[in-house]
C-alpha cells in the first residue's frame, strides 16, 4: 500500500479508532440498564420479504441489560456478523498490493498527476459523479471501499489531503442514496411498505440527486482548492505527511507491455464487477472472486512468480486487517442495543415527537427522526422495515403524502451514515485513510449542516407541490 514519506516528520499520535468504538460500546452497554426495554410485534411481508413492525403493537418487555461476559462477547459476535465484508476488504488489500508490486501503480499515478496538473478538481468531480450515479441507480455502497486505497494515493499525489479522498468515496454513496432513483434496498422497500408504485416519483428524485451533487461538488472543490494552496490548513497535515509518497515527476519511466497488461487486467476486472452488480446482482462474495482472479492474472502478466504473488497478497491483507477489527466493533455496537431490546423503545419515542406538527414542519421532522434513528440502525432496508410501518400511518394523520414520507426516509437513511460511529463503512473508510474520528467530524460537520438545510428545502418543496402520486 502507500509508503510513508522518507522525509523526517514528527510522528503524530492519534487516538486509535478501536478505542473510540470501545468507548461507544461501553456507553451502549450502560444505556441498556437505563433505557426501558420494549418491542413491536413483527409480521412477515410477502411482497418485500422483510419482517415489518405492527405500529400499534409497541409494548414493554422484561429488561435485558447486557451482562459483563456478554459485553465482551459482542466483539467476536460483531466480527462474525461482519465477516463477509471484512474478508472482502482483506482480499482487496491483497490484490492492490500485488498490482503495486508490478510497478504499474507508481508509474500510472505519476502520469495521472502530470496529466491533471492545473485541472485537478475535474478529477474530483468525475469521481464524485461516477460513484454517485452508481449508488443512485445500483445501490452500491460498501463496494466503493475497494477503491479507497487508490483514490487515497491519487488525492495525496495531487496535493489534496486524506479528507478529500474519504469524502469522495463515502460522500458519493450518501449522495446517491439521497437521490435513489432505482435503489431497490431503500426506496424499493420503503415504497412497497407505503403501497406506492415501485420507483414512482423518479423525476423529483432525479432533481434531488442533481441538487445534492451540485452542492457537494461546490463544497468539496472549494475545500480541496484551499488545501492545495495551503496544505497546512488541513486537519490532517501532520498525519498525511507520514504517508504522502515522494513522487519525482521529472523522469517518469515508460509503460512497458507488462504494465499495460496489468492495467488492462485491472480495467477489465473493474468493468466485470460493475456489470455483475448491475446485471447479475453481484455482492461481496462475487466481487471477492473477481478480485482473486485479478490478483492471479495481474501477477502473472506483471512478471511475478507464484511465490512472490502469495507473499505480496499476504502483505496487502495485513494493511487492512485492523480495518476489519474496526468493522467488527461497529457491528458489536449495534448488536448490544438490539439484543437488549432498546432500539424499538428509541424508535417509538422518536416517532411520538411528530404528533400535532404542521405538514411542512412534520416532513422535515420526519427526516430528522429518521436521521437520528439511522445512528443506531445503519441498515437501509432494515430501517425501512422498522420505521416505515410507523411513519406511514403517522404521515397519513398529519396529511403528508406517502411519497414525501419515503423521501424523508431516504434522506434520513443516507446523511447520518457519514457521522455514525455504528456505521462500519464510515469507520472502515476513515481508518483506511488514517483519519481520526474526531478530526473527521470537525471536517465534515459543516457539510453535514449544509446537507441538512438542503434536505429541509427539498422536503418543503415536495410538500408544497404535493409530491405523489399520493
Amino acid at each position: 500500500m502507500l509508503k510513508r514519506s522518507s522525509t523526517e516528520t514528527k510522528q503524530v499520535k492519534a487516538i486509535n479508532p478501536m478505542l473510540i468504538l470501545a468507548a461507544f460500546l461501553a456507553v451502549a452497554a450502560i444505556a441498556t440498564y437505563i433505557i426501558p426495554a420494549g418491542s413491536f410485534d413483527r409480521v412477515s411481508n410477502e411482497t418485500t420479504g422483510y419482517s415489518m413492525v405492527d405500529p400499534a403493537s409497541f409494548h414493554r418487555v422484561a429488561q435485558n441489560p447486557i451482562k459483563f461476559f456478554e459485553f465482551f462477547m459482542a466483539v467476536p459476535k460483531g466480527l462474525a456478523g461482519s465477516g463477509s465484508l471484512i474478508f472482502f476488504l482483506l482480499i482487496v488489500g491483497g490484490t492492490l498490493q500485488v498490482i503495486q508490486a508490478t510497478g504499474v501503480i507508481d508509474i500510472g499515478l505519476k502520469n495521472l498527476i502530470k496529466k491533471f496538473a492545473g485541472k485537478e478538481n475535474l478529477l474530483l468531480i468525475a469521481i464524485l459523479l461516477t460513484f454517485g450515479l452508481l449508488s443512485c441507480f445500483a445501490a452500491t455502497s460498501e463496494e466503493f471501499l475497494a477503491f479507497m486505497p487508490l483514490i487515497y494515493m491519487v488525492c495525496l499525489g495531487l496535493g489534496f489531503d486524506s479528507m478529500v479522498a474519504a469524502y469522495l468515496v463515502l460522500g458519493a454513496s450518501s449522495i446517491g442514496y439521497c437521490g435513489g432513483m432505482t435503489n431497490a434496498y431503500t426506496v424499493g422497500v420503503a415504497q412497497t411498505i407505503a403501497e406506492l408504485p415501485m420507483f414512482s416519483g423518479i423525476g423529483y428524485r432525479a432533481i434531488v440527486f442533481i441538487v445534492f451533487e451540485v452542492v457537494s461538488i461546490i463544497w468539496i472543490c472549494a475545500y480541496a482548492t484551499k488545501i492545495r494552496k495551503d496544505p497546512q490548513k488541513s486537519l490532517m497535515y501532520e498525519i498525511d505527511k507520514q504517508y504522502r509518497a515522494e513522487l519525482d515527476l521529472s523522469d517518469i519511466p515508460p509503460m512497458t507491455i507488462r504494465h499495460k497488461l496489468v492495467l488492462l487486467t485491472f480495467v477489465l476486472g473493474t468493468a466485470t464487477m460493475v456489470w455483475g452488480i448491475l446485471e447479475k446482482g453481484f455482492y461481496l462474495t462475487e466481487m471477492g472472486a473477481v478480485f482473486i482472479i485479478m490478483t492471479i492474472a495481474a501477477g502473472i502478466v506483471g512478471g511475478l512468480d507464484a511465490n512472490r504473488i502469495c507473499n505480496e497478497f499476504v502483505e496487502g491483507t495485513k494493511s487492512l486487517l485492523w480495518v476489519g477489527l474496526v468493522m467488527g466493533l461497529c457491528k458489536g455496537l449495534t448488536n448490544v442495543l438490539t439484543d437488549a431490546n432498546v432500539i424499538d423503545t428509541i424508535i417509538n419515542a422518536m416517532a411520538g415527537l411528530l404528533n400535532g406538527l404542521p405538514k411542512t414542519v412534520a416532513a422535515c421532522a420526519m427526516f430528522a427522526v429518521q436521521d437520528i434513528i439511522n445512528l443506531v440502525v445503519p441498515s437501509g432496508s432494515g430501517q425501512a422495515a422498522v420505521t416505515m410501518p410507523l411513519m406511514v400511518p403517522l404521515g397519513d394523520l398529519l396529511g403528508i403524502n406517502r411519497q414525501v414520507n419515503v423521501l424523508a426516509f431516504q434522506f434520513g437513511d443516507s446523511l447520518s451514515n457519514m457521522v455514525t460511529p455504528a456505521g462500519a463503512k464510515l469507520m472502515a473508510g476513515i481508518a483506511m485513510c488514517h483519519i481520526p474520528y474526531k478530526k473527521w467530524l470537525k471536517f465534515f460537520l459543516p457539510c453535514f449542516a449544509l446537507w441538512w438545510v438542503t434536505s429541509f428545502a427539498l422536503l418543503i418543496v415536495a410538500t408544497l407541490i404535493n409530491y405523489g402520486p399520493f
